[in-house]
């Protein structure tokens, strides 16, 4: 019934500096921008999905748990939204596999410079039940506008979202039993831990557990993301060139592809860029 991943929402502790960040990051520009019930918000919206980045607006019980979440950090990757084709067959699983869902609700949103209005269905699960993720599910009534260039070689789609988990076993559970996406992967390596890929549309849900003592076995972590670039090259001379820090170019661990981390520009959230080789033409 996930048709794939609609956004994520990243807190930001200053949604100007963060916007900035983003548009250099992305090479592209804000598609969506609003405020109100103690936000600021910005949308980015690429070919798969949206990052929402939302920053906390004055003193509501909802700004200041988003202060809250956001502690001493610049950026934290805090909730998951899955795209679903029907809502009311979304809502009736949820509780036929023990999620608990909130009521349906009934959204509309309008963008700060077009004036454009957008309209959608929502429900989320119960945070306790989806291992402390936030994780949301929402039937849009139309596309958002997408997100326009605005520089070379910018970053076209998510390839990856990366979770965190000290319980392999139920974290699968989750998302492969319960929310129904396809486990393409499961490998395990004494280096980097096990490795669990989801397809999720166009994208991949990637639950990664590391070899790594002192973790909570109750409660996931979202901790990356991964984003997909045409020419990782031009790309990475373009990120240099606005000063950010960016490592080498390495090969990736899936065959045939490349990957860099960008160090800094990111809100302080976890940031790989991967380039996939064109597939041989028959």
């Amino acid at each position: 019934m996930i048709t794939g991943l609609d956004h994520l929402v990243a807190l930001v502790r200053d949604i100007g500096a963060a916007r900035a960040a983003y548009q250099t990051l992305l090479g592209r520009a804000p598609a969506w921008q609003n405020s109100g019930e103690g936000a600021d918000r910005v949308l980015f919206t690429l070919a798969n999905m949206t990052i929402e980045l939302m920053a906390p607006n004055g003193f509501s019980v909802t700004a200041d748990r988003m202060r809250a979440l956001l502690g001493d950090q610049e950026g934290v990757l805090a909730s998951l939204c899955f795209r679903v084709a029907d809502m009311s067959k979304m809502h009736r699983r949820l509780e036929r596999v023990a999620l608990m869902p909130d009521p349906v609700a009934e959204v509309e949103s309008s963008d700060a410079e077009s004036g454009a209005v957008l309209h959608w269905k929502r429900t989320r699960a119960a945070t306790e039940l989806t291992r402390g993720l936030r994780m949301f599910f929402l039937e849009l009534a139309d596309e958002r506008p997408l997100s326009k260039t605005t520089d070379i070689g910018p970053i076209d789609a998510l390839d990856h979202v990366v979770i965190t988990t000290e319980d392999s076993d139920r974290a699968a559970a989750l998302y492969g039993a319960r929310l129904g996406l396809d486990l393409a992967l499961d490998r395990s390596h004494q280096d980097w831990g096990q490795l669990m890929f989801f397809r999720c549309g166009d994208l991949v849900v990637e639950v990664v557990r590391r070899p790594v003592a002192g973790g909570d076995p109750l409660h996931d972590r979202l901790w990356g993301l991964s984003w997909r670039v045409t020419d990782i090259d031009a790309t990475r001379a373009r990120l240099i060139a606005a000063g950010l820090e960016i490592s080498d170019v390495r090969n990736g661990r899936k065959p045939g592809t490349r990957v860099m981390t960008v160090r800094t520009g990111t809100c302080g959230i976890q940031t790989v860029l991967l380039e996939r080789s064109p597939k041989p033409v028959d």
